[in-house]
């Protein structure tokens, strides 16, 4: 099947400006699924690419990694949907298949994983994502849409959601008391509290101000709120949590967070941070507190968050917006002023 042309926004330079770009899909294979894309995600990572601030790119650079779709087409052996179903791709598009990573469930972590956009297609050809008409996607990297979800809400859980998910499931314990927190209040951290609130856990939100107080307490359900520079209520939350998931892509300091973990307590990265962070290590050695780091999740786990999702009937808090404001968007993100996740309305957009 020969490959279908597209219209798609895309950054053509270090700037990061989207505007549209024509381009065409690989050729559809076997096993694979054309989707019409339907809503994308708007993540900081995507920022971060954009502005090849993680790893050089080759430009013209469609990012989005957070599809929401609708079949139109399938490959011949592709047997795992149907025309019409409603799907979502994350952040991957391919891995390896047969390493230990792909053979374990954990593909994400596939040293020859292809992301969504920016990477490289198996036939050469550069990998674009979610901020376009249409995708051609393998069937494995493709999960089902529950009924019940709307299609804009489940956007943000193929990469904030099951970032913050993946590390948290091994803390989904109902007969245990967890107390967590929540470092950042942005697109992953106010999932991050929805998740843990719905695993039964006591979540405290820690942010550098009082801004988003009322927020975290009376529309995201936290039970607790601390501001980190006031040295009174840090102190008092000393040696309090099971874990902290640390969301902050950016600079901050790891000393005043370690030290309100418990003794084994977990420092959980899952934002990326764009340089190095620094700790003392006897924040580590009393107490036996450990660094972690967390990956988005592997297919399974995507379609285990938009399962949960559903089943708990939880609500992701968004903005959708048009093609037209992308860029006034991303501004916006930047400055933290998002509550708290951007959702592009492709279908809904002219994107040319």
């Amino acid at each position: 099947m020969e490959g279908r042309r597209v219209i798609g926004l895309a950054a053509r330079d270090e700037s990061g400006h989207l505007s549209p770009y024509s381009f065409t899909l690989r050729k559809t294979g076997p096993e694979d699924v054309v989707l019409k894309v339907l809503y994308c995600g708007v993540d900081h990572t995507d920022l971060h690419q954009m502005r090849s601030e993680i790893f050089p790119i080759n430009y013209p650079l469609v990012p989005g990694h957070e599809v929401v779709g609708e079949v139109v087409e399938l490959g011949s052996e592709a047997k795992k949907f149907k025309l019409g179903d409603k799907v979502g791709v994350g952040c991957m598009i391919s891995s390896c298949g047969k390493c230990m990573a792909c053979e374990s469930n954990s593909e994400q972590y596939c040293s020859e994983r292809i992301l969504t956009y920016g990477g490289t297609n198996k036939d050469g050809t550069p990998t674009q994502g979610g901020f376009s008409s249409a995708m051609v996607v393998h069937q494995k990297f493709v999960v089902k849409i529950p009924e019940k979800l709307a299609p804009e809400q489940a956007a943000p859980l193929l990469c904030a959601g099951v970032t913050a998910y993946s590390p948290l499931k091994q803390f989904y314990n109902p007969d245990k008391a967890i107390k967590a927190e929540i470092l950042g209040l942005g697109g992953v951290g106010h999932l991050g509290v929805l998740i843990a609130k719905a695993m039964g856990h006591h979540v405290t939100v820690i942010s550098s101000s009082e801004n988003k107080r009322v927020e975290a307490l009376e529309q995201l359900g936290a039970d607790a709120f601390l501001v980190s520079s006031n040295a009174a209520e840090m102190e008092g939350a000393a040696n309090s949590l099971d874990y902290i998931l640390d969301t902050v892509p950016a600079l901050h300091p790891l000393g005043p967070y370690i030290s309100l973990l418990k003794v084994a307590g977990k420092l959980i990265f899952v934002g990326v941070a764009t340089k190095p962070l620094c700790f003392n290590t006897e924040h580590l050695l009393l107490g036996t507190k450990s660094l972690t780091g967390s990956f988005i999740g592997s297919m399974e786990e995507t379609q285990e968050i938009l399962d949960f999702w559903s089943e708990k009937a939880l609500t992701s808090m968004i903005e959708v917006v048009k093609a037209d404001y992308i860029n006034k968007a991303f501004e916006k993100m930047e400055r933290n002023e998002v509550r708290y996740r951007f959702v592009l309305d492709v279908a809904g957009s002219n994107l040319e």
